[in-house]
């Protein structure tokens, strides 16, 4: 290994210099900022990154803007403006239907009946009526409208164009039907919510059709409906007059059999439907019971007067005359009862008050019982009234009873006369409803607010469709972006590299351009020259003992800038004093000698196949103008390099080159399709792969790396080529957002081309975005071919 300590002392950059720009790596497995675990975590949505896109997309996320407002007015154009009118118009739900005893019955309104309306007002029917009542028919403008969206728009609109269609070709029935058509196509009919009103809009061309029809709409559905309950009053009346006619007859004639048959029965009904018969049965029944209840009060009475009470009734007391002469008696018995304890009963004053009171107390006793006869006389007329009213009860009984038989059919004819009488006064007063309801024509809707003429069109509208436009373009490039970027399976940025491949970037080797290369890589303040003196260190940090003895360049596929490195890693090892012997492995397609300015006409293949004579073998190591650096170019190109390669001398020849140098480096072929590469880098202490950025793809670089791991070689690490560090990268973590990170002038230069073989080829500068979208989509499509030709 070569010491890396005294290196060190060798190699001081000396002031103005930054010494180890990537000190922080820390060996082939100790990694520094964009490590793996840095790498983990930028998982998730990142805004800055999406950030980065947007400017890296820049030009086409302002191309795509501008053919967005381009497209939205050209569509703009390309539209046939549309006026719209609405009418509103409102639905009448009656209130109140059933008048009865006085009494309002409400009835709810129902969502069923403006669903109804609405239906109505986009039928067949009312279309019809509405272009007869306008004419529609016979006005070619309505008939034969403008293209709704056609080219021809633009050339009509910008020079005020109108097509003049003819409608002689059509019959008036045909010219109906489009006119029909054309109504119910641009009409709209919506309930407005939480109300009873109906929008009726309509579409047209002409502001005028637009507004017209719409009024007419609502016009004729107020007067069909108008003409619809008239005809059904008409034809309502007409069917009850009918039937009162069939009703009167039959009231008649069950009339008549009601009266033929109480004739012949000899049945008589008084003004309250009932028999005779029965009314005298009442009154008798009525008699009967006063009769039982005088007979029964006169004989308590006579019960009285035979228990010798009679003087106490209540006749007796009552009784004027009697009351006098009960005074007056009581008066002389008075007197006499005073005059006893005077006079003797014998005298004569005595005797003649003495037959004055017995003859008033003889007409007393006559007068009550005057008034009992009497009583008793009562009381037996009452007896023979009860017997009476008995008897002629029962006798009336027995005729109802024949009455009853014989009332059977009459009533039965009675109800019969009943329903007649009652089904002709029900029809009577549903015809003079109906009569007085067809008179009022009451409107079932009113229109509240009538359609203007518009004075703009509502469509198309400029700044939508620029929106919608907008939005298409914009996804559709976010959708060009998105499949660049998922096609683009090549590596971008270091952090790609050591996630996909786990293998430490030692180096990052910036983009020049074709002309700048040899001058960059003679200057040696150069960014180019800075980042491979980068690379330097960290080669002498990638093991224990610092850089390894012997080690190999390659890449996966060419042109990745592998010859370049080993060129000038091989100047700057020497640069710190280590003999450096560079060896051109790639037998197939040499370019180390160009670097070198030197002929190719003897080297590596001839010392491998013996054709090089004894004296001449130290001559094939040529010293070149670099202090330190020998060379041994590929020589002749052999027909079998794999073979010279893997044989026992190439392994002998590279051990006894690691003694004689400090270092020696291999420039081997790709790894990719060859197995030149896998079999040196078995013979050499450490690999290096160069891995350039957006051109090999990430299978190719994975399939190179195992390749190598299987042949057994010792892969130290990665060196990125061709990264364009004058760009915003999306990873924003590694801040190489400006070529002046490796450049110690204030002078940077121009950052364009390739850093591989054929420098010296003419460059064609061309735009940075293009180029860089054209490489991401060839390397996409050669990923997807290479993909599919893997896939079993």
């Amino acid at each position: 290994m070569l010491d890396r300590n005294r290196q060190h002392q060798i190699a001081d950059p000396g002031p103005g210099r930054a010494p180890f720009a990537d000190f922080y790596y820390d060996g082939a497995q100790n990694y520094g900022p964009y490590g793996r675990d840095h790498a983990a975590q930028d998982e998730g949505f990142n805004p800055l990154k999406l950030l980065f896109y947007l400017v890296q997309y820049r030009w086409l996320i302002v191309m795509m803007t501008m053919a967005g407002l381009v497209a939205g007015v050209v569509v703009t154009m390309m539209q046939t403006p549309k006026y719209q009118a609405t009418t509103q118009l409102e639905v009448l739900v009656p209130s109140a239907k059933v008048f009865q005893d006085i009494e309002v019955v409400s009835e709810n309104s129902d969502i069923r009946t403006f669903l109804t309306a609405r239906e109505k007002l986009k039928s067949r029917a009312l279309a019809q009526r509405v272009v007869f009542q306008l004419g529609l028919a016979d006005k070619p403008d309505f008939l034969f409208p403008t293209s709704s969206f056609s080219l021809s728009n633009i050339f009509y609109r910008a020079f005020r164009i109108s097509k003049s269609p003819s409608i002689q070709e059509k019959t008036p029935e045909e010219r109906e039907a489009m006119a029909i058509r054309r109504v119910l196509d641009d009409l709209t009919v919506n309930l407005v919510t939480n109300t009873s009103l109906l929008s009726i809009t309509f579409i047209d061309q002409k502001p005028k059709y637009a507004s017209d029809v719409a009024n007419q709409v609502a016009q004729s559905f107020i007067d069909q409906r108008i003409d619809q309950t008239s005809e059904t009053s008409d034809l309502a009346r007409q069917f009850i007059q009918e039937q009162v006619l069939q009703v009167k007859q039959k009231l008649q004639t069950s009339e008549e059999e009601l009266v033929t048959y109480a004739k012949y029965a000899g049945i008589t009904v008084t003004g309250d439907d009932k028999s005779l018969i029965g009314s005298n049965i009442e009154a008798i029944n009525t008699a009967l019971a006063t009769a039982v209840q005088d007979r029964l009060d006169a004989g308590r009475v006579v019960d009285q007067i035979d228990k010798g009470r009679g003087s106490s009734l209540g006749p007796v007391l009552e009784s004027d005359g009697l009351l006098k002469l009960r005074d007056k008696l009581a008066d002389l018995t008075s007197q006499y009862q005073q005059k006893l304890g005077i006079l003797k009963p014998g005298f004569p004053e005595m005797q003649q008050l003495r037959s004055q009171i017995k003859e008033l107390q003889r007409l007393y006793d006559n007068g009550v019982l005057a008034i009992t006869d009497s009583l008793r006389l009562k009381y037996q007329e009452a007896q023979d009234k009860e017997a009476d009213l008995g008897a002629k009860l029962a006798e009336l009984e027995k005729q109802q009873g024949v009455f009853n038989d014989k009332n059977i059919k009459y009533t039965i004819l009675k109800r019969e006369v009943d329903s007649n009488r009652s089904q002709y006064d029900s029809l009577i007063a549903k015809l003079n409803e109906v009569g007085v309801s067809s008179e009022l024509k009451t409107q079932s809707a009113a229109i509240v607010d009538f359609a203007t003429r518009p004075l703009s069109p509502y469509s198309p509208r400029l700044s939508i469709n620029l929106a919608i436009a907008l939005a298409l373009f914009m996804a559709l490039s976010g959708s060009i972006i998105y499949i660049v970027e998922l096609l683009n399976n090549t590596f971008t940025n270091p952090e790609q590299i050591e996630k996909e491949l786990g293998l430490a970037v030692l180096g990052i080797l910036p983009l020049v351009g074709d002309r700048e290369l040899l001058a960059s890589i003679a200057d040696q303040k150069s960014g180019l020259s800075e980042a491979y003196r980068s690379l330097r260190t960290s080669l002498q940090f990638s093991g224990a003992e610092g850089a390894p003895r012997s080690l190999l360049v390659t890449s996966s596929e060419p042109s990745e800038g592998k010859s370049t490195t080993s060129f000038k890693l091989g100047q700057d090892f020497a640069a710190l004093g280590a003999r450096v012997l560079l060896v051109d492995g790639d037998l197939r397609k040499p370019n180390l000698h160009r670097l070198l300015g030197l002929d190719n006409t003897i080297g590596l293949s001839n010392l491998l196949t013996n054709t090089v004579r004894k004296e001449d073998v130290a001559g094939i190591f040529r010293t070149t103008k670099y202090p330190n650096v020998t060379v041994l170019t590929s020589g002749t190109i052999p027909p079998n390099p794999a073979d010279l390669l893997s044989s026992p001398k190439m392994a002998l020849i590279v051990t006894n080159l690691g003694k004689r140098f400090d270092l020696v480096i291999i420039d081997a072929p790709p790894v990719v399709g060859l197995s030149d590469a896998p079999i040196l880098s078995r013979l050499a202490e450490g690999t290096l792969m160069v891995i350039s950025t957006n051109q090999v793809t990430r299978k190719s670089a994975k399939m190179a790396l195992k390749r190598l791991r299987a042949a057994g070689a010792n892969v130290i690490g990665a060196a990125i080529s061709k990264f364009a560090a004058n760009k915003f990268d999306h990873n924003y973590a590694y801040g190489y957002v400006n070529y002046h990170y490796y450049d110690y002038s204030t002078n940077t230069p121009e950052i364009e081309g390739k850093v591989d073989e054929g420098a010296g080829q003419p460059a064609h500068p061309k735009s940075p975005v293009f180029k860089r979208l054209v490489r991401r989509l060839r390397s996409g499509v050669d990923g997807f071919v290479d993909r599919a030709k893997s896939a079993p």
